[in-house]
């Protein structure tokens, strides 16, 4: 008798996914990229590169550096801006069945409210991801997402400003990320997502200079993925809204690991760069662990850790 095949669909508030496989911001520019290697309507979602209400030029290179087992980059929010995604970028998005979902950044809560009332009324856009790594001009440059208070008074902007699904996307370089993500779910957040990468650093020892431009970068890729799996599990167990989990996930077997901490959605990032065909193989891998398993659908698995 031939089995039935498990359902992968799952919901992010107000949001349907048909499988819990994204795209994460910043490493599948914005999807038309990726279009003739990979099959774009079999994803879960795509989460466009970054977009500021003016374009941004981005840092001088060098940008990126490999480390072991990761990525160091300080690509600096380069991107079209919003005006230019809009006439540009989102036509052919919108011929996609599925759901794109923008990242927005900002320097001030000012521009992060007028990016959200933009992108509002916008044809096409099904949910923003509002990037709050980001440093506060008008606070000394403190970044948003290490301060509980200034995450929440984005995220609030945010909510006034748009009607679509706002998923809140949390940075590790904060001491308890558990209270970060606490603040921004009373301020109205309907998921998060974590985590953005670790801030880190390379040195060439023959030269005695930084290898990035920019001297510090955010580091992605496996080496971080135990430290993503930490935080996901913890916030899972402490928020009520849904967690998107992303860091360091490279295989089916990484993204599995994360539903089962209690994260009810992955981002695939930087196994885009290594292997462009990544969240095909990781979404197949899922649904052929369900039917292994014994899963009805995804949604069983989520948050099953047995402890």
């Amino acid at each position: 008798m031939k089995k039935t095949r498990p359902d992968l669909s799952v919901r992010i508030g107000l949001l349907r996914l048909q499988n819990p496989v994204l795209t994460a911001s910043g490493t599948f520019g914005y999807g038309q990229e990726y279009a003739g290697l990979v099959d774009l309507n079999r994803l879960g979602g795509i989460i466009v590169k970054g977009l500021s209400l003016q374009p941004r030029p981005g840092n001088m290179p060098p940008r990126t550096v490999e480390t072991p087992c990761g990525l160091l980059n300080a690509i600096g929010l380069q991107n079209v801006g919003v005006e230019n995604f809009i006439a540009d970028k989102l036509p052919f998005l919108r011929n996609l069945s599925i759901p794109v979902i923008v990242n927005i950044l900002g320097q001030d809560i000012k521009e992060y409210r007028k990016l959200a009332e933009r992108l509002s009324s916008v044809e096409g856009i099904a949910a923003l991801e509002v990037n709050i790594s980001c440093p506060n001009v008008k606070a000394g440059g403190v970044v948003f997402g290490t301060d509980y208070k200034a995450a929440a008074r984005v995220t609030r902007a945010v909510r006034a400003a748009a009607e679509l699904p706002i998923i809140v996307k949390l940075s590790p370089n904060v001491t308890d990320i558990v209270n970060i993500a606490r603040a921004v779910e009373e301020a109205g957040a309907d998921a998060v997502s974590l985590i953005n990468t670790l801030t880190g650093m390379a040195i060439d020892v023959e030269t005695r200079r930084p290898k990035l431009h920019n001297v510090t970068g955010g580091l992605s890729g496996p080496a971080i993925k135990p430290v993503a799996l930490r935080m996901v599990w913890q916030v899972a167990g402490a928020v009520k809204i849904p967690v998107i989990g992303c860091g360091g996930i490279m295989t089916a077997a990484d993204a599995l690991e994360f539903l089962i901490a209690g994260a009810c959605a992955v981002q695939v990032g930087t196994a885009n760069f290594v292997n462009p065909r990544a969240t095909m193989e990781i979404i197949s891998g899922i649904e052929e662990y369900l039917v292994r398993h014994n899963f009805k659908d995804v949604k069983s698995l989520v948050g099953s850790l047995i402890l």
